[in-house]
């Protein structure tokens, strides 16, 4: 069997995952080689912690050869240009040359993007940008408190809904919150809108049992960072006294013009093979694009790129020797929703259903908290502390019905 070189681009979930299942899968012959920008992983969903003080950069970082397999080559660098035609890939002032390749570079944030982002707004987003929101916050001594969503699309969908509860509880945390008023403002008809009105609705009464205000399809123009004003698209004005802001998301960089795309410039695949239209070229997670059966896109979050980097490193394996697989991302996803004061929801949802997701109610309380807190072990923590996470995750899966992937 001819020697073959696997090259995954991205170290988040989905390069990850698929890069460990293949080195699982493959005999050491086989190359398996991880690029990653950074060199560093980063567990997104805990930048929400990060923002109320409950966690700090460091302790949700981890460098990312601790990550990964023996066998598995991690590469530094920044990825310039795909050239899938040819199967190279221009990286730093190198080429590497590929015989499979995976894009797993997720999504970009551009907050200059956004007229005054970058002088009004904390970038709860970024780990940088959580820290200085938490040392601002502390300074705060009350009045208008917005969480605003830039533009669409933007990964983890449930994001600005759980800062807007997490902020609630902290001010309240500071008695502070009678002198506060907490507002989310987003040009989504609902929260999560994909999942359907249901759910949507269910977000909405949660915000409003928290006396958060939702203001929906208000699309921001600019913010007007000297007055501390948002600027919306029909005109009107809305003054904050304290901006937390998703940013604009763009696709990655390095697929622009690499014949991968479509016309956004996200990466156009096969919705259960992840394939793109070149045979030994797969793409997962945020940087895919793949459209529902009605219409509306497969929300960006890391449950999916995890499911979907399964399925590539299965169907490349089983290419590498020779066999055909028939395994396919089926659209399952799960999603936590912090609600503050140690309570969680939780929803588990089949997005490729027909004609519509289907998407079931969250469920909340603590234990749903306590199982974010478990899958976060499971990814950053080391030897037993990983091995109790995953028997905690997949006990709590069996015990309340939800899909584990650990």
């Amino acid at each position: 069997m001819a020697r073959k070189t696997i090259l995954i681009l991205g170290g988040g979930v989905g390069g990850i995952v698929t890069a460990n299942a293949l080195r699982q899968r493959l005999g050491a012959e086989h190359r398996v080689m991880l690029v990653d920008k950074q060199g560093e992983y980063l567990f997104t969903p805990s930048l929400l912690w990060v923002m109320v003080g409950q966690r700090r950069p460091g302790q949700i970082t981890k460098d990312l050869r601790r990550m990964v397999r023996p066998g598995v080559e991690v590469v530094q660098g920044a990825v310039q240009a795909i050239e899938p035609s040819s199967g190279r890939v221009r990286m730093d002032g190198q080429e590497l040359a590929y015989d499979y390749l995976v894009v797993a570079l997720g999504a970009d944030l551009a907050p200059e993007a956004l007229p005054g982002y970058s002088a009004a707004a904390h970038n709860f987003f970024a780990p940088d940008g959580a820290a200085s929101l938490w040392q601002a916050l502390t300074r705060f001594q009350g009045g208008r408190v917005v969480v605003l969503v830039s533009t669409l699309p933007y990964k983890c969908p449930a994001a600005p809904y759980e800062a807007a509860m997490l902020l609630d509880d902290a001010l309240r945390r500071r008695d502070l919150r009678s002198r506060c008023g907490v507002e989310v403002f987003t040009p989504e008809v609902l929260p999560m809108p994909v999942a359907g009105p249901a759910l949507g609705e269910a977000v909405v009464q949660m915000l409003t049992a928290r006396e958060i205000s939702f203001h929906a399809q208000r699309q921001v123009q600019h913010i007007d960072a000297e007055v501390k004003e948002l600027v919306f698209a029909d005109g009107q004005r809305e003054p904050f006294d304290f901006l937390a802001a998703v940013p604009p998301h763009r696709p990655p960089a390095a697929l622009h013009g690499s014949a991968l795309t479509n016309q956004a410039g996200w990466a156009l695949v096969d919705k259960h093979t992840l394939q793109t239209r070149f045979d030994n070229v797969y793409a997962v997670g945020d940087a895919t694009t793949i459209t529902l059966a009605n219409g509306k896109p497969l929300p960006k979050a890391g449950t999916f790129a995890h499911a979907q980097a399964e399925v590539v490193a299965e169907r490349i394996a089983a290419d590498i020797q020779g066999e055909s697989s028939a395994v396919e991302f089926d659209g399952t996803g799960y999603c936590w929703l912090e609600t503050g004061g140690g309570s969680a929801g939780f929803t588990s949802g089949h997005f490729y259903a027909e004609p519509d997701p289907m998407v079931p109610l969250p469920r909340a309380g603590r234990p749903w908290h306590w199982g974010k807190v478990m899958f976060e072990r499971y990814w950053l923590g080391d030897g037993l502390t990983r091995k109790a996470a995953r028997l905690g995750m997949n006990l709590g899966a069996s015990v309340f019905g939800v899909p584990a992937r650990l």
